[in-house]
């Protein structure tokens, strides 16, 4: 009896967290037209590590990374037009699909990612 009940419990704690860890291929639309980034994440407990690559701004380290049931957010620092800033990111996964905001200094982006290679 200790046993199933243990196992229930494992198993709703599990479903409570967000299942982001891989990779995602993501789309926004930008003031030129689409933009595209890739993500690789890393979960470990609550922390959310790993890398993103932009089409406009290249390779940037996710710090400050969480996870909290399916919510998950994120900082990056990028440098774009020899200015660096801190891009933060707030999102949510529902299945295969992330949907996500990110705040920037020149305002908002919204960014759809799928699960991909």
């Amino acid at each position: 009896m200790h046993r199933l009940l243990l196992s229930l419990v494992l198993a709703s704690l599990s479903a409570f967290a967000a299942d982001v860890a891989g990779n995602w291929k993501a789309t926004a639309e930008g003031p030129n037209g689409t933009m595209s980034r890739t993500f690789s994440f890393k979960v470990e407990g609550a922390k959310l590590t790993g890398e993103t690559v932009s089409s406009l701004v290249g390779k940037s380290t996710i710090e400050e990374g969480k996870v909290d049931g399916d919510s998950i957010s994120f900082v990056i620092n990028v440098k774009f037009q020899d200015n660096e800033m801190k891009v933060s990111y707030k999102g949510k996964v529902a299945g295969d699909q992330l949907n996500l905001t990110a705040e920037t200094p020149q305002g908002e982006i919204t960014w759809v990612a799928k699960r991909g290679s």
